[in-house]
């Protein structure tokens, strides 16, 4: 009887250790067992950089995961319609996993993400790397992780420079009256409105036949963008005036990130730091072509001596004095602060 009580006892007590252990090793992160095949939207075509560096990505992902985490890689917002701003809503919900998208679209859901696109706030890209490797660029994670978006670091869409068909710009008088498009968020409304020029926002698309037509005479957007879209055939002028930069985000579904195993996550941000350097440093490499090119096309790049850059910033102050409370003082002083 004895012997019984005793085998029922032990018995008892290593089904209770077993379920003890079960509920141990039961966490909200993932095993490292786990397969998942993931989606990402890329916001251009499958010849920029963006799409180069989201395929090393996505390569490195998979070789270090032993084929367990795949990713499937779609150019030109198809998952989201050619919509970016559906794009990164899809991307806070889940319904896509992965995006490359510029804050300017991140900006349009929350205004605080508008401060990296503040005019004139970088002089150059050697002070854009110190800024978001610093202080402001941890804060600015913080707001995208609040937002459903775990930031897998940043990569680069680059300065924005001003061309149009009817005269070299110089100064703020310069832009007075110039019918411009400008990319859809009211930050940059307002912007060119103060300049005294006449903004107007329209889809990309629409752009080079508006520009064509003579319905606008100038545009702004980085380098790549410009001589991808062969803007210069219906552009004289460029204003080389670095007045507003445009980082990107590689931003994955922040409940799909915490759900990995930690060596998961360890091996996509590993991954992830990989292909954004090598995006920034395959962009800063093709601009220099594109700038020669475009040169060597006929277009007439200005570059504003430091006197006329200050015009320019000081036809800019009202854009601060508007939107410091929006942006929040805080992260303004952050990315204005020396480090």
């Amino acid at each position: 009887m004895k012997n019984k009580k005793r085998f029922l006892f032990i018995f008892v007590s290593v089904i209770f250790s077993l379920i003890l252990s079960g509920c141990g090793s039961e966490s909200s992160a993932g095993s490292s067992d786990d397969k998942h095949n993931l989606k990402m939207s890329v916001t251009v075509s499958d010849s920029s950089t963006w799409y180069k560096a989201a395929e090393k990505f996505a390569e490195e992902v998979e070789a270090e995961t032993d084929g367990r985490i795949t990713i499937d890689i779609f150019a030109n917002e198809q998952l989201s319609g050619g919509d970016s701003g559906k794009a990164v809503e899809s991307l806070a919900k889940g319904t896509i996993d992965l995006t490359y998208n510029s804050t300017i679209i991140y900006s349009i859901l929350n205004e605080k993400l508008g401060v990296l696109s503040a005019p004139f706030l970088f002089s150059d890209l050697e002070e854009v790397d110190e800024k978001l490797n610093g202080p402001g660029g941890e804060e600015i994670k913080k707001i995208l992780r609040d937002f459903g978006v775990e930031p897998l670091g940043f990569g680069q869409n680059g300065f924005r420079q001003l061309t149009n068909s009817t005269k070299e710009i110089t100064s703020p008088d310069d832009l007075a009256g110039l019918k411009v498009r400008i990319p859809g968020i009211k930050m940059y409304t307002d912007l060119w409105t103060e300049f005294g020029a006449n903004p107007s926002t329209m889809t990309f698309s629409e752009v080079f036949t508006s520009l064509q037509s003579g319905t606008i005479d100038g545009q702004e957007n980085p380098i790549d963008v410009i001589h991808s879209s062969k803007l210069n055939e219906v552009q004289d002028y460029m204003t080389m005036w670095n007045y507003s930069y445009d980082p990107l985000v590689l931003g994955m579904n922040k409940k799909l990130f915490d759900s990995l195993s930690e060596s998961d996550q360890e091996i996509i941000q590993t991954a992830a730091a990989n292909a954004n350097e090598f995006q920034i440093a395959e962009a800063r490499k093709l601009e220099e072509e594109q700038i020669k090119s475009l040169e060597e096309a006929g277009m007439q790049l200005y570059y504003p001596s430091e006197e006329e850059m200050n015009e320019f910033k000081d036809a800019s102050q009202p854009i601060y004095d508007k939107y410091e409370s929006i942006w929040g003082e805080d992260l303004l002083k952050a990315f204005q602060e020396n480090q």
